[in-house]
């Protein structure tokens, strides 16, 4: 729980200020405990002996947050404290603790230095009092070095298993990711298939509708009833076809992650999309030169078709002539759809207020660029509306 006006640095900083200081009152006591209880390796400490044994743990209970300046703060209060010759073994807790703290804190070469130097100053002052004080110190050089190593190998080992533990969590976010990534794909694939399947349905359904409803208008005397039949087994037969890719589509979001997406549209459906169309009342002029393709390219050669063969219906107006084409020239498809009614309105002034501008030139757009194409849509000089796009067949996009 935070303390109210503090964030976690502060209570975390607070914590490591406790409990360092709390580690200086135990090294401390220690240290009272040495000076009184050994002898024969210094002098028992008088009034200023106590005062700087004392003082030297001052600066532990700020270790871990200036290591470098408790550090240097130990050596003013330890200096005089040996130099007098007070018990020499009473601050050796908190000396080696400090030399630990600085080899895990600081950088390699800084714990070089600090350690060649207090073991070039230490022993040079032992030997210039004598060989046995000199030989004793190169007792004590040892729990220096041993202090020093402890403290190195603990930073490394810090070091590692925050690499380790940074490595997990960039690897844990990619995975997240490119989990996100894949869940908005897929999402505009479904998308696209239902708008591209429903489009095309409805508008069909919706131009069948007219001619039933014209040949019933245009001489109720005398009813053609095989045309209203035939228009209405139309209209029936598009909904059954919508029917059926409307279930295929959504079992794709049933199925799990191991499932298949089962057969994509591919160029063998053309002719039931010109099929479709010609119900419609448009003469559709299909010409396919090569019906192999890979998959991805084949199912958006078929959606584009689609979506053209929907907007020439739903914009074309009567006596409507398309002409599907599509060609392999090297390692590329090349679709085109060509009509020869009024192009579809551009949003702005001059649409219908009730009608949103739609997403079939997008959606066409997206569709090509998916397998690394490209497509360009617009009027024709001549007349009509015109689809142009070329697909790769030799390579992934």
């Amino acid at each position: 729980m935070l303390v109210p006006g503090l964030g976690r640095r502060d209570v975390s900083a607070a914590r490591t200020l406790r409990e360092d200081a709390l580690l200086a009152a135990v090294m401390a006591v220690a240290a009272v405990v040495i000076a009184l209880t050994t002898s024969g390796n210094g002098r028992h400490p008088d009034a200023l002996g106590w005062a700087l044994l004392l003082a030297a743990h001052v600066p532990s209970a700020f270790r871990r947050r200036a290591p470098l300046r408790a550090f240097l703060g130990l050596v003013v209060c330890v200096a005089p404290y040996h130099a007098l010759d007070y018990n020499h073994t009473a601050p050796m807790v908190v000396s080696m603790t400090a030399l630990y703290t600085i080899a895990a804190t600081g950088r390699p070469l800084r714990t070089l230095f600090l350690g060649a130097g207090v073991l070039g100053i230490m022993l040079g002052v032992k030997f210039g009092e004598g060989m046995t004080e000199g030989t004793e110190a190169l007792r004590i050089s040892g729990w220096i070095v041993a202090f020093l190593l402890v403290g190195v190998i603990v930073r490394v080992h810090r070091q590692y298993v925050a690499s380790v533990v940074e490595r997990a969590e960039r690897a844990e976010r990619t995975r997240e990711e490119e989990a996100r990534r894949r869940v908005a794909e897929e999402r505009l694939r479904v998308a696209r298939d239902l708008h591209d399947l429903l489009a095309h349905s409805i508008t069909l359904v919706g131009v069948q509708t007219s001619v039933a409803a014209h040949v019933l208008q245009a001489d109720p005397d005398r009813l053609d009833r095989a045309a209203v039949a035939k228009a209405l087994d139309d209209i029936a037969e598009t909904c059954r076809t919508a029917r059926g890719e409307l279930r295929a589509t959504l079992e794709v979001l049933r199925a799990g992650p191991d499932d298949s997406r089962g057969p994509l549209p591919g160029l063998d459906g053309l002719p039931d999309l010109a099929e479709a169309a010609r119900t419609a009342g448009a003469t559709v002029d299909l010409s396919v030169e090569n019906m192999e393709a890979p998959p991805a390219v084949g199912a958006a050669a078929y959606r584009i078709v689609q979506e053209a063969l929907t907007n020439a219906v739903r914009h074309g107006g009567p006596g409507l002539t398309v002409r599907v084409g599509i060609r392999s020239r090297g390692d590329a498809l090349h679709l085109r759809v060509a009509d020869d009614g009024a192009p579809p309105p551009p949003p702005g002034p001059g649409a219908q207020p009730d009608r949103p501008p739609g997403f079939g030139l997008l959606g066409m757009r997206e569709r090509a660029r998916s397998v690394g194409g490209t497509l360009d849509a617009g009027p024709r000089a001549q007349g009509g509306f015109e689809v142009a796009a070329v697909l790769p067949t030799g390579g992934h996009p």
